[in-house]
């Protein structure tokens, strides 16, 4: 019934995987998300005028935390003694969108993939909770995994995607997004965040 998930035993209860005899080897983990938001939003971040301080050096502590702490969140996360992990943010102005991207590095028995998704998301929440008295139609998204190395799976890497409107998706077209689009529009458009976007130089885009 279970197939190979690796989380329930023979009765179907929920377990901790056991990795007592598996190898301890290099892992990394890099994740990514956005928050799409208003102009007034964008504003103050790229400005500093928001009324709880710097936005995005909070969300970056605050993704720092959530991966250390990522067992404590996740049930059957195994308890991990983190080599390295940053949170990278892409400013995209002109889109009114916030690119996170968060890097985990560990020399263990398991990976960080879920160390490197819980960090971006709690950096992505952060920036919504610093910002929310200014808008509260800010959208979050586009979560996902965007590589990882190390382990007996060895290495993955996500393709490059691009987002599209529920309406598009339904019609099987992407949309063009235009200048002067609404937040509710552009929160569901545009070039998802790679491995490549926050590797050196990261193009004509503010980077925090």
């Amino acid at each position: 019934m279970y197939g190979n998930l690796s989380h329930f035993d023979q009765a179907g209860n929920a377990v901790m995987v056991d990795v007592s005899e598996k190898a301890v080897t290099r892992r990394t983990a890099v994740a990514g998300g956005s928050i799409f938001v208003n102009a007034d939003v964008m504003a103050a971040v790229v400005s500093g005028t928001s009324k709880k301080g710097d936005v995005l050096g909070v969300a970056r502590v605050a993704g720092i935390m959530a991966v250390k702490n990522t067992s404590m969140i996740i049930p059957m996360c195994h308890t991990l003694l983190i080599n390295k992990c940053s949170i990278d943010f892409k400013v995209d102005e002109q889109a009114l969108r916030i690119d996170a991207v968060c890097t985990v590095k560990v020399d263990g028995k398991t990976g960080v993939e879920m160390e490197a998704l819980t960090g971006v998301s709690a950096a992505l929440l952060t920036i919504y909770d610093m910002c929310k008295a200014i808008d509260r139609s800010m959208t979050i998204g586009q979560i996902r995994l965007l590589e990882k190395t190390g382990g007996k799976s060895g290495t993955y890497r996500a393709q490059p995607q691009t987002a599209v409107t529920d309406t598009d998706e339904a019609a099987g077209s992407q949309p063009e997004q235009k200048a002067g689009d609404s937040p509710e529009h552009c929160g569901r458009t545009g070039r998802l965040p790679d491995c490549k976007s926050f590797d050196g130089q990261m193009g004509d885009a503010n980077t925090r």
